[in-house]
């Protein structure tokens, strides 16, 4: 029925499978003025996790960096499917090249806020600066 990507990219089937970032907004606005909340309200509940947003970075050689992240955290669970997935017990990670752009995007999850905190400074660390 919905698809969505953290680009902002919302697909909907009864949309002919078709991105639209109108309608995903009206479906929003409707569940929020049906339940006489605010959307902060509503997704409160879903929060369990703390979660890095996706980070982009400029790097020299995206396969190379790639390859980097494999070596330093070769005894994790990896997998290669879009990018590397970097995935311990206590947080997960994909670190991935751009499709549009020169850049490498991370998107970092854990429970633990601990383990949330060193592994993103870790590897941003290995990635550099932000853009």
């Amino acid at each position: 029925k919905f698809g969505g990507e953290l680009s902002g990219h919302f697909y909907f089937a009864d949309n002919y499978h078709s991105d639209c970032g109108e309608i995903a907004m009206l479906e929003v606005l409707t569940v929020v003025s049906a339940a006489g909340k605010t959307l902060s309200e509503l997704i409160a509940p879903l929060q369990t996790t703390h979660r890095s947003g996706e980070i982009n970075f400029r790097v020299d050689s995206t396969e190379a960096k790639i390859q980097e992240l494999a070596a330093i955290f070769a005894d994790a669970e990896i997998d290669y499917k879009d990018g590397i997935t970097i995935q311990y017990p206590s947080w997960w990670c994909n670190v991935r090249p751009s499709n549009t752009e020169p850049l490498l995007r991370l998107n970092l999850e854990s429970a633990d806020e601990a383990a949330f905190g060193e592994a993103r400074a870790k590897i941003m660390a290995l990635l550099g600066d932000p853009v």
